[in-house]
């Protein structure tokens, strides 16, 4: 249709699908949505610094970055993403929140063992926020990267936060539960191995939370790309419940109607060798020419 962004063009076309087609579900929010069940992947390539961030709508890059840079970190202290401005949290974070799952002894925005403590300290037993979990629990994270440099061809390279015993200590259980990183090898010996990631997603909220997920996993594969000295190759986003809520369907409708330009890239712009070392300032997104913010709630 575009003849420009098809990979962006797909997630429109299933976001239309599920408004038109998809199964009406009440929600725990009490908003209720509209649902497809497994539809068909969303893939996108990484290649020569194309960065999938949305083009037909500005999307928060700089909650995205630092988001991320909180989940390799480890923490879980929402109010270090609210001191940097990005408050994404602080909804599941806040006093009446907790107490309704009854985390009433927890410090107001602990969020729990959520992501970054299940990547870098998986199995560990959680305390709070301010803790110090050094050696502690298994590092999912290195052990990716110390694969990737030692057996690139082995098929066990994932990263997992679905740990069902943390759930009850957790302020939200994860969303992107898991994510598989596969190395392809090109014909030319002179060309660097490929590093593609395969995610799997849970719940899929495709108004809010779809675009920022998209966006997060492939910065992930490109820093852990530069780190281990490999290339980007594709991001392939599979879903479960692929849902709209009812009070994103006109806001969808609107970016529907929109005809998708050209990614952006991404240039990572330090040779950053060790995960834990990435800042936020190492990274420029640049050509990002989005259509204006549509407010969803």
């Amino acid at each position: 249709m575009t003849g420009i962004n098809a990979e962006e063009q797909g997630y429109l076309d299933l976001c239309a699908k599920i408004v038109e087609h998809g199964e009406f579900r009440p929600d725990r929010t009490g908003t209720g949505t509209k649902s497809l069940f497994a539809p068909p992947q969303l893939r996108f390539d990484l290649r020569n610094n194309q960065f999938p961030l949305l083009t037909t709508k500005k999307v928060f890059s700089k909650g995205i970055i630092h988001e991320l840079l909180w989940f390799v970190e480890g923490s879980t202290d929402g109010n270090k993403l609210s001191e940097k401005g990005v408050r994404i949290w602080e909804g599941n974070g806040s006093r009446k929140y907790l107490d309704s799952l009854g985390l009433t002894d927890r410090e107001e925005n602990d969020l729990g063992p959520v992501y970054g403590f299940q990547w870098r300290h998986f199995g560990a037993e959680y305390k709070d926020c301010h803790n110090d979990y050094a050696g502690q629990g298994y590092d999912q994270l290195a052990e990716i990267i110390h694969k990737l440099k030692t057996n690139p061809y082995d098929r066990r390279i994932i990263l997992s936060a679905w740990n069902p015993p943390d759930f009850k200590k957790m302020a939200l259980p994860p969303c992107h539960v898991f994510c598989q990183f596969y190395v392809s090898f090109p014909n030319d010996k002179n060309l660097k191995p490929e590093l593609s990631c395969l995610l799997y997603q849970r719940s899929c909220d495709m108004g809010l939370g779809v675009p920022f997920n998209i966006a997060s996993y492939a910065l992930l594969t490109k820093m852990i790309a530069q780190v281990v000295g490999m290339e980007c190759g594709d991001l392939i986003h599979t879903m479960g419940d692929a849902h709209v809520y009812l009070d994103h369907i006109e806001a969808l409708q609107q970016q529907c109607n929109r005809i998708p330009r050209k990614f952006p890239k991404l240039i990572l712009k330090r040779n950053v060798t060790d995960i834990d070392d990435f800042k936020f300032e190492d990274f420029e997104i640049v050509d990002y020419n989005p259509y204006p913010t549509i407010k969803m709630k």
